[in-house]
């Protein structure tokens, strides 16, 4: 009887010896999640508005790029139906840049680039572009 009472108390200590103990740990800081959605892509290329009445701006929020002027202007007309004022620019390329709206303030064409992704989630793709 006392080997089972022994071997009874030997296996306890065991096994509360072998449990972990829970302490609390401090959680890690929230940092804010880096993905696409949060990044901006930041392109420097010399553009100009294909209408000259345009005024131009150092920054442009960018939310469509075309290679031929029919899909830019096409785009636009959608977009105009969305609410957006689009205008067309044209790159050194040859490219047609969808701008949604240009801003002398780079801080002012990031706003508006999150406004519209968190807005918009088909337009998450959005980009600004620094005019040379």
């Amino acid at each position: 009887m006392k080997i089972r009472t022994f071997s009874f108390m030997f296996i306890c200590i065991l096994l509360i010896g072998s449990c972990k103990t829970t302490q609390k740990t401090a959680s890690p800081p929230l940092v804010p999640e880096t993905n696409s959605k949060t990044e901006i892509t930041v392109r420097t290329e010399s553009v100009k508005p294909i209408d000259p009445a345009e005024r131009t701006y150092g920054y442009y929020v960018i939310i469509g790029s075309f290679r031929n002027i029919a899909g830019a202007r096409q785009y636009s007309t959608d977009l105009v139906k969305k609410g957006f004022t689009p205008v067309i620019l044209e790159n050194e390329n040859g490219l047609y840049r969808i701008s949604e709206g240009g801003y002398n303030e780079e801080d002012a064409a990031r706003a508006r680039i999150a406004g519209i992704r968190s807005a918009y989630e088909e337009h998450s793709d959005v980009w600004l572009l620094i005019r040379k």
